[in-house]
């Protein structure tokens, strides 16, 4: 797998049958493997026929985790095997068997298949009708009550003759496979699962054709007309009596597909309304950097007395931090779109938001000797909010204009956490001023790193004024360095 990730530019796994839940289970280690890397591949799982492998925890994770798109599960309305093991077939060991060794010489030569021991008629019939029975349980259920073994996750993709539709909605798709099954007959069941290669040719030319509809009974408006059309490829004929079951199930998963864009929707106009805080603070930071003291924006809020102004400020962050809190709440119960933190809108308000704000965070932890009691900020004090921030500012798509040198300093320090390393550095500059030998080596390896660093950003101009302002911490403390080094 080494050799092939670095061979490739991205990764599709794909696995047919039992073969499906292994390569599902591979994806969800490579998954795990890349999540803590900065770049990775892109992966896709591709299964055809494949068993669900998980319960309703490990769903949620992979939710949690927006691995869900990673993932497209291809299952026939007549396969048998998607729904096999999620039924207790205690009993029918023997029969599973005979299938499996008949599926997988079948795979290898229609020959083969032909030599192996075939289950009787009558045994085909007892096991579909056990596991047609247990689907009636779930399909029966209300959408609030369903209780399976095994849960879905990813992408479904369900062909038929007729063409396919696509559903991502857990219990959904737990509805339809069992809903698509009951159209289905002991033979074709068990056949069907070798059928995979025809429904993917087949599926490929639909949808280059045009769908007409072939009820005789035209519906009433578009969603209608679409809802038929979906039934019709799913292999569920629009009037037969297991269409309204199956129609429930698509408006279900239909309106709660809408809902994250509904709610992204809706929290756009709220970041339009908490505009003017963010505004009130950006005018608070232009009056500090050209205030008289020329302490700049940070230490001027950290120094600064109890005002009016203060205040409204420090009420402006909280009411931020509240807006961005409930963002990222949503963002992880999946209440938003799986792509919202790849959207620029939303990544480039967060960064702005974290480059703005955090130094009046750091300013407010160190201003009440917060560190003193609980450690320093980037250990102790930091919000996930900002660490969240950080990974989809990582995890964006850069372009070459992106990194065009600047001309002049930035208008944000684009280090959020810098001047939280500056107070660590005043930390270890004291400790050498009292010269405890011991530590010595360490501190100043540590202090001419951060010099260094600071160093770069200055000159790469990927500072704000306010950090070279004449009173500032930042150039008190390179002084108060450089004059120790001459001492030395």
């Amino acid at each position: 797998m080494t050799k092939v990730m670095e061979k490739s530019k991205s990764i599709v796994i794909t696995g047919h049958s039992l073969g499906g839940a292994a390569a599902t289970l591979c994806t969800l280690w490579l998954l795990s493997f890349f999540h803590t890397k900065t770049h990775h591949h892109p992966i896709l799982c591709i299964t055809f026929g494949s068993p669900l492998i998980g319960n309703e925890s490990l769903s949620r994770a992979i939710q949690r985790e927006r691995w869900c798109g990673k993932f497209c599960h291809v299952v026939s309305n007549h396969d048998i095997m998607p729904r096999l093991l999620s039924t207790p077939l205690p009993s029918l060991s023997p029969k599973l068997h005979i299938i499996f060794r008949y599926w997988h010489l079948s795979m290898a030569s229609p020959q083969f298949g032909k030599l192996a021991t075939q289950l009787t008629e009558r045994e085909k019939e007892e096991l579909f009708y056990i596991v047609l029975a247990h689907s009636n349980t779930i399909s029966d259920l209300g959408e609030g009550s369903v209780q399976s073994q095994f849960w879905p996750f990813g992408n479904f993709f369900f062909c038929s003759e007729h063409g396919a539709i696509c559903l991502d909605n857990a219990i959904s798709v737990l509805k339809m496979l069992d809903l698509m099954l009951k159209t289905s007959a002991p033979n074709l069941s068990i056949e069907d699962h070798l059928n995979y290669g025809d429904h993917v040719k087949k599926v490929g030319v639909q949808y280059m054709e045009r769908k007409n509809l072939n009820s005789l009974c035209l519906p009433n408006s578009s969603y209608e007309a679409g809802l038929a059309l979906a039934l019709e490829s799913a292999g569920i004929p629009f009037q037969d009596e297991v269409a309204h079951m199956a129609e429930h199930s698509l408006r279900t998963a239909s309106r709660i597909g809408q809902t994250p864009n509904m709610n992204a929707a809706k929290l756009a106009i709220s970041l339009s309304k908490i505009t003017p805080y963010r505004a009130e603070i950006e005018w608070y930071k232009t009056s500090c950097d050209e205030a008289d003291n020329q302490l700049g924006y940070y230490d001027c809020f950290k120094k600064e007395d109890a005002s009016v102004r203060h205040d409204r400020v420090n009420m402006n962050r909280h009411k931020l931090a509240t807006f961005w809190n409930r963002v990222i709440d949503m963002w992880e119960n999946n209440e938003l779109p799986p792509d919202f933190n790849m959207r620029a809108k939303w990544v480039n308000a967060s960064q702005f938001y974290k480059l703005l704000v955090e130094p009046l965070d750091i300013a407010e932890y160190y201003r009440r000797d917060t560190h003193i009691v609980h450690g320093h900020y980037l250990k102790c004090g930091r919000e996930r909010r900002y660490e969240i921030f950080d990974k989809w500012w990582r995890g964006r798509e850069v372009t070459e204009e992106g990194n065009t040198q600047r001309m002049k300093y930035a208008s944000l320090t684009q280090d959020s956490c810098f001047w939280a390393r500056l107070e660590e550095a005043k930390d270890l500059l004291e400790i050498i001023k009292r010269g405890d030998v011991r530590k010595l080596a360490p501190i100043w390896k540590s202090l001419e790193n951060f010099e260094r660093y600071a160093r770069g950003l200055i000159e790469r101009k990927e500072v704000s004024e306010d950090v070279i302002a004449k009173n500032s911490s930042y150039t008190l403390w390179a002084q108060e360095l450089r004059a120790l080094k001459l001492n030395m």
